[in-house]
C-alpha cells in the first residue's frame, strides 16, 4: 500500500502553499506537545489517534497533505485517508525536514 501513496518534498509543499491553492489542505497528525513547538502556517491539527473519529469532518473534494515529525505517522495517516477515498499526499521527512515558516 505504501507505494500507492503520493509523496511531496517539504520544499515542494512550501512552493505549492505559497500559491494559495484552496484545494490543498495540510493536516498535522503529531501529538499536542509536538505541535506546540510550531506548525506549518494554515495547517489543521488532527492527532493520528483521532483521525478515525474526525476524518468525516474533512471535505472529500480537497487534497490533503499529511505531516508528522519524520514522515512515518503521516504515511499511516495517508494510508488511512486513501482507504476512505480521500486524495492524499504524504510530506516526506516530516517537520524534521521542513525549512519553511512555522507558527506557534
Amino acid at each position: 500500500m505504501e507505494e500507492d501513496i503520493q509523496s511531496i518534498e517539504p520544499q515542494a509543499l512550501e512552493a505549492r502553499l505559497a500559491q494559495n491553492d484552496p484545494e490543498l489542505v495540510v493536516i498535522d497528525v503529531r501529538e499536542d506537545e509536538e505541535v506546540a513547538t510550531g506548525m506549518i502556517p494554515g495547517a489543521t491539527h488532527i492527532r493520528l489517534g483521532d483521525l478515525p473519529e474526525r476524518y468525516e469532518e474533512l471535505d472529500p473534494e480537497k487534497t490533503y497533505v499529511m505531516v508528522c515529525r519524520s514522515g512515518r505517522r503521516s504515511l499511516l495517516a495517508s494510508q488511512f485517508m486513501a482507504e476512505k477515498g480521500f486524495k492524499v499526499i504524504n510530506m516526506e521527512g516530516g517537520m524534521i525536514k521542513w525549512t519553511g515558516e512555522i507558527r506557534a
